[in-house]
């Protein structure tokens, strides 16, 4: 791929007096085609110049001419990781659980309506949504259990971005219940645990909300001892919702302040080990529970 640079000369004022000129300066570009008053924006950003009150750019010639390492012309870097989204799009009408209101959306404000309140050829778009905070991929705080736990606005950044993700298996496990057992071959302190079960494949049909895998109590005490910091899974619910109205799952994590995270999908993308998984909600107080764009990130 080849470099480009802008010859010209320059005269530039400041606001607060005083000037500045150079002939024949030679600038990196971006590339090769260039408006004049990004060059300017460019010329000044590289310069570093502050209070400038005007630029004035004469006798520009653009040439195929290698790169000197201008600042703010920064040399392509390949890109060291790879994204594989975990979510579930959120759409109106989407049934997560059963039960729940599914989300409505309407519009606030149309784009046919905005261009009465901005220039012409301006219009936008602004839409409400009215939905449970358990819609979709979500995110469970201690506050969604507990009266005094932290919402969604008390949780730490370090508990929900980049976690080393601990991904098991268990899409042909024989039990829809997870035991201690079948997670107790790995060190998962500090790490996002992640369960596969594959049940994420009935995602939106009615077979979802039957016979879905779940993590067991004494998996739950397992997890909280061995130091998990997450725990997510890609079924209808952490805790088994046929056995009554106990959630010992939720009860024992959020009590010990270990992130939920309910309705994943795709991870049988990820390796066991390896990638680093994120799962962050708005920080809306008051609220313990709230859709998140989980997603895990892979050396490319």
């Amino acid at each position: 791929m080849s470099d480009y640079r802008a010859h010209f000369d320059f005269a530039i004022r400041f606001a607060n007096g005083g000037g500045l000129t150079g002939e024949g300066f030679r600038l990196d570009l971006p590339a090769p085609e260039i408006a004049e008053p990004d060059l300017e924006l460019l010329l000044v950003r590289h310069l570093g110049l502050t209070l400038v009150e005007s630029v004035r750019l004469t006798g520009v010639e653009i040439v195929e001419e290698a790169h000197r390492g201008s600042r703010e012309v920064e040399a392509p870097v390949a890109r060291s990781t790879r994204v594989v989204d975990l979510s579930h799009p959120i759409r109106a009408g989407l049934v997560t659980y059963p039960g729940l209101p599914a989300p409505t959306i309407t519009p606030h404000l149309t784009r046919e309506d905005s261009r009465a309140k901005y220039a012409p050829g301006t219009q936008f778009a602004i839409d409400a949504i009215t939905m449970v905070g358990n819609t979709g991929t979500y995110l469970d705080s201690p506050f969604h259990r507990y009266a005094d736990g932290a919402d969604l606005a008390g949780l730490s950044l370090d508990t929900l971005v980049g976690l080393p993700a601990e991904v098991f298996r268990l899409t042909d496990a024989a039990e829809r219940g997870i035991r201690p057992e079948t997670l107790a071959d790995r060190d998962v302190r500090g790490a996002a645990v992640l369960l596969h079960t594959g049940w994420d494949r009935h995602f939106g049909r009615p077979e979802y909300g039957v016979g879905s895998p779940f993590l067991t109590e004494a998996g739950a005490r397992w997890l909280i001892e061995a130091g998990a910091v997450l725990v997510g899974i890609d079924s209808l619910n952490i805790d088994d919702t046929e056995s009554g109205g106990e959630r010992p799952a939720h009860t024992l994590l959020l009590d010990a302040g270990v992130h939920v995270v309910e309705h994943l999908t795709n991870l049988g993308a990820l390796p066991p080990r390896g990638a680093r998984f994120t799962a962050a909600p708005p920080a809306v107080e008051g609220f313990g529970t709230f859709p998140v764009r989980a997603f895990a990130e892979l050396p490319a």
